[in-house]
């Protein structure tokens, strides 16, 4: 039976071949939003050369921008240009990007602010936000720059929505999310999660983006033989089971992060949406 809440899933992919767009096609179904993630050393011409691609391909490209990774509004303006131009680019995911600041874009509401982003014809934008909470900010300054920047974008006439962090518990995503919308925010949410990947990749990302709380969990997990695929991918099964029996979540669906390949994610999420994953291929979490 398809799931309704796993139906509508965006992904993340991380300098996607030809050869994997192609691999997608014959996947996902056209219009599916894939995001390409701000890598450090990826340049403009192959961030547009990717975006293209995945257009051609018949999916929703929607490009990473990272303000703290820009040199100028100038370079902003050129790098939407030729997304806009080549691959028809109408979504940006706007971050601050976790490097200290040193252009004039200190962070993703400077970028909303100064960059022009609906003149340069972008008509929608992704802005984040973390369930766990953010390691270099408190959490009431991470309520107040989210109402900011929506309050800001939708001043200037963009939709928004909003990205998740990933988190590996389920209960922390439902009661951040259920917060959320008792304050008021009805924007649709994608809730980040990691698609099917090995343990030890899963323990690494952890680390590196700062869940921590689910990084316990984890560990918690596997001290209690919760964890018994190290050996091969599990996926957020638990997370989407939980959140498409909790009810109405407003407009709210699965985003997933590929850190075990951008192709097996795509299978992985087209699985979920048709409700036909595998008990076994579900992350075991503790309650």
């Amino acid at each position: 039976m398809p799931n309704n809440f796993a139906r509508s899933f965006s992904l993340e992919a991380t300098r996607p071949s030809a050869a994997e767009i192609t691999a997608l096609g014959a996947i996902l179904a056209p219009g599916t939003p894939v995001y390409l993630t701000a890598v450090p050393t990826m340049d403009t011409r192959e961030l547009v050369t990717a975006a293209a691609g995945l257009r051609k391909a018949g999916f929703e490209p929607v490009a990473h921008i990272a303000a703290r990774r820009l040199a100028s509004a100038g370079q902003l303006q050129e790098l939407i240009k030729g997304l806009r131009g080549d691959a028809d680019m109408r979504r940006l995911l706007v971050i601050g990007g976790d490097v200290d600041a040193s252009g004039p874009l200190a962070d993703a509401l400077a970028v909303i602010q100064k960059g022009r982003l609906r003149e340069a014809g972008i008509e929608e934008i992704g802005i984040g936000a973390y369930p766990e909470g953010h390691s270099r900010i408190e959490a009431g300054r991470l309520e107040a720059a989210l109402d900011e920047k929506i309050a800001t974008a939708s001043t200037q006439g963009l939709r928004v929505h909003i990205i998740s962090q990933f988190s590996f518990s389920p209960e922390r995503i439902f009661a951040w999310l259920t917060q959320l919308r008792a304050c008021g925010i009805t924007k649709p949410v994608k809730i980040g999660m990691a698609g099917p990947t090995s343990m030890p990749a899963l323990f690494r990302y952890a680390k590196r983006c700062g869940v921590n709380a689910s990084l316990r969990g984890l560990i918690s997990g596997a001290a209690a033989g919760l964890i018994g695929q190290v050996a091969g991918n599990v996926g957020p099964g638990r997370i989407i089971e939980t959140l498409a029996a909790a009810g109405d979540l407003g407009d709210a669906a699965p985003h997933y992060f590929s850190f075990g390949g951008v192709v097996e994610t795509a299978r992985y999420a087209c699985e979920a949406s048709a409700g036909r994953l595998a008990a076994g291929r579900a992350m075991a979490q503790p309650n």
